[in-house]
């Protein structure tokens, strides 16, 4: 849905690192989780100012597809597009590729559903933020490499 996607670089740790010396599966959902907190920063401003509208948002579903190994000290680059909204879910798909060469290192896709702060029950994407979810962070580079 949409193109030239908020990019999030972020070096890789020596503790994110298995015995194999790659990054352990695990933690690529703590990957999926920093990046899409950078990508609600330019939707909201701040992950707060979503609270204060009453709304959050929950993980239904996640899936993650590897394609080269990643290692300490790598640079990666997770590249945030919504792929879908619904009426109360979103589906965002975060590619990883290895900085600068753009070698794909893996994919996930994530549905999330905005629920109401109060209930925790679904609650329908507000009008005014689906427009805003689509085009927030385009072009935007964030970061946390020090490249």
């Amino acid at each position: 849905m949409s193109d030239n996607p908020l990019e999030y670089r972020f070096r890789v740790r020596y503790a994110e690192c298995d015995a194999q010396q790659v990054v352990f599966n695990a933690r690529y959902a703590d990957y999926v989780d920093i990046t899409v907190n950078e990508y609600i920063r330019e939707v909201f401003g701040h992950y707060q100012h979503m609270l204060d509208r009453g709304l959050d948002m929950q993980v239904v579903s996640m899936t993650l597809n590897w394609s080269a190994p990643a290692r300490f000290d790598d640079v990666l680059c997770g590249r945030v597009t919504v792929k879908h909204l619904g009426n109360t879910s979103f589906t965002l798909a975060i590619d990883f590729v290895r900085y600068p060469d753009d070698e794909p290192i893996a994919r996930a896709e994530v549905i999330y559903v905005m629920v109401d702060t109060d209930t925790l029950s679904k609650t329908p994407i507000p009008d005014d933020l689906r427009d805003q979810m689509v085009t927030a962070g385009r072009g935007t580079v964030i970061s946390h490499a020090g490249e």
